[in-house]
């Protein structure tokens, strides 16, 4: 394996698909697909990729903000690795590139949200250092009051 990282050209984010919709199962393929193009028009806003040769094995969105809690900070977001890639690393280093990549950044913080039911991501973020610092709320204002 010939592991690289790097940011995934807004052009290309179309790429992205196959692996969000492993986290995206709910979402409809048209609303998924408005929604990333949407992202990626955002200033705050750029994906991130892990590549085997030229195959996208993982990506991660990047929300960067200013916080008044801890300065400029960064938010991962939905962070999925290939199945069939899990298991070798890739997650920690990626995770690796990510800080080295945001602190040249000037981020000075990052932080993120899981879904509870991931376990396994709460085992690999706890290793990582990360501490649960509050909740994540969400409301949904649509008159369906679905969450998709």
């Amino acid at each position: 394996m010939n592991i690289q990282f790097k940011p995934i050209d807004k052009k290309e984010i179309s790429t992205i698909l196959p692996l969000l919709k492993i986290i995206n199962t709910t979402t409809p393929h048209n609303l998924l697909e408005e929604r990333i193009y949407k992202m990626t028009e955002c200033s705050h806003y750029e994906c991130v990729g892990a590549y085997d040769e030229e195959k996208l094995i993982g990506i991660s969105g990047l929300w960067y903000s200013h916080r008044h809690y801890v300065g400029k900070s960064v938010e991962p977001d939905h962070v999925i690795i290939d199945e069939s890639y899990r298991g070798n690393n890739i997650g920690k280093r990626f995770f690796e590139w990510i800080y080295q990549y945001t602190k040249e950044k000037g981020c000075e913080a990052i932080e993120l949200n899981t879904y509870t039911g991931n376990r396994k991501s709460h085992k690999f973020y706890y290793n990582e250092g990360f501490e649960i610092y509050g909740f994540h709320f969400v409301k949904v204002m649509r008159d369906d009051k679905t969450f998709y």
